[in-house]
Parts: C-alpha cells; structure tokens; sequence
C-alpha cells in the first residue's frame, strides 16, 4: 500500500523555487532545500528524485507563472497594445529599483548558470524564450487587427525583438544601472511598436 505523502508537495516545490531562485542551482545545497521545503531527504527524493529533478520540476513551475503573469499584463484592462508593453517594461523597471534583493527572473537566472554546460537546460529556457515571443506576438497581431498598429509590422520579429529586450532588461535591473538609462532604454524599446 503507498503512504500518503506527509507534506504539501506544491508548497514544497514552491520552497525550493524560491531558495533556487535566490541562490541559483550550484550554490543551493540540499540541506539548504531540506530546511526550505520543511521535510527530510528520504522525502524529497520519494517526492521529487534528485536535486535536478527538483530544480527542473520548480523551473518548469516558474515559467508556467511567469508566462501566465507576462500574458495578464499585456491583456489586462483592454488597454492599447503599445500601452501595455510599455507598462509591462516600466513595471520591470520600477520593481528592480525597489528596497531589498533583486533576484532577476529565475529562468534568465538558469539561462546564464546552467544553459550553456547542460543541453536540458538550454532546451527549457529556449522553449520559455519562444513562449514568450507567441503572447508577445499573439497582441501584436491583435493589435494590427484591430488598425492600432502598422500592417507593415513584422510581428514574429518584433516580438523575439521585445523578448530579447525583455531579457536583457531583467538582467541589467539585477545591476540597478543609472535610471535614465534604462529610462531611455525602455523608451526606444517601446518606440519600435508603430
């Protein structure tokens, strides 16, 4: 007979996520992820396998989060598709000048730490990179429809155009870089979108 498990698994993915995402895969130890998810080693890898199984398990949970939070954005409030992508860059910038530690975004994170030395890393961050470019080119489409944007638009180019940005961004706010520079940065971003 299978034992129940005595622990909430999500809430322990969601743990590991976070103490993966603050420390990146190499320098978190499991015993850094055993005291996190609240639960012992036996486990961890009855629930989740290894340390890699757990790290693609909570890498994989982000994305889905982070894809539907990305889409929320860009939808939300039926504003106008330049309008909204230039909230959505101006909310990345304005939380990287927030008090307190500047984690980035965990699968950039995974793509600079993991990606080039492990193909299945390179695959999930490459595949979250193209999800990213289909919402972003989904309200580019949506917004030549609708005679908002210019039909001369190449909206599968401007979209991995703004997903590169979007990257970038995230990686230069770890830095708090110069406010008008990023200022100035967002706003040529934003300018591409005719």
């Amino acid at each position: 007979m299978v034992r129940k498990r005595e622990f909430d698994e999500e809430k322990a993915l969601d743990a590991a996520m976070q103490i993966f995402w603050e420390k990146g895969y190499n320098a978190t130890s499991l015993s850094d992820l055993t005291v996190h998810m609240g639960i012992q080693r036996p486990s961890l890898y009855s629930a989740f396998g290894d340390k890699e199984n757990l790290f693609e398990a909570a890498l994989r949970k982000y994305t889905k989060l982070h894809a539907t939070e990305i889409r929320k954005k860009l939808l939300q409030n039926n504003r106008s598709v330049k309008e909204a992508i230039r909230l959505l860059f101006e909310d990345l910038v304005e939380s990287g000048y927030k008090e307190g530690q500047s984690m980035g975004c965990f699968c950039i994170n995974t793509m600079v730490e993991l990606a080039p030395h492990d193909e299945k890393f390179e695959i999930l961050t490459r595949e979250h990179q193209m999800y990213l470019s289909v919402i972003f080119q989904e309200i580019i489409v949506e917004g030549i429809r609708s005679g908002e944007l210019d039909s001369s638009l190449n909206a599968k180019a401007l979209a991995q155009t703004l997903v590169v940005s979007l990257i970038g961004l995230t990686v230069m706010m770890k830095s708090r870089p110069e406010r008008s520079f990023v200022d100035n940065s967002v706003s040529m971003i934003v300018s591409l979108i005719k």
